[in-house]
């Protein structure tokens, strides 16, 4: 059961853009920067994103363009 309630705390990388308003590939980007935590998952090492760490990225870069101020879980 934590394990469904997890899985849907977490985006995927091209819903993470279209929430933020910027280019999948800039998500990547900033994933494989470290600026945002993504988590692996899968044999094609798929990212997800927790909506916790995005709620975190966006307090810490006020700068970041998004359509929405938080994510709710």
């Amino acid at each position: 059961m934590a394990r469904v309630n997890r899985a849907k705390a977490m985006l995927t990388a091209s819903e993470l853009a279209h929430l933020l308003n910027v280019h999948i590939n800039t998500v990547r980007r900033w994933s494989n920067r470290g600026i945002l935590k993504a988590y692996r998952i899968g044999p094609r090492g798929d990212r997800r994103f927790n909506k916790e760490d995005i709620n975190s990225f966006l307090a810490e870069n006020p700068e970041a363009k998004y359509k929405n101020s938080k994510v709710t879980v």
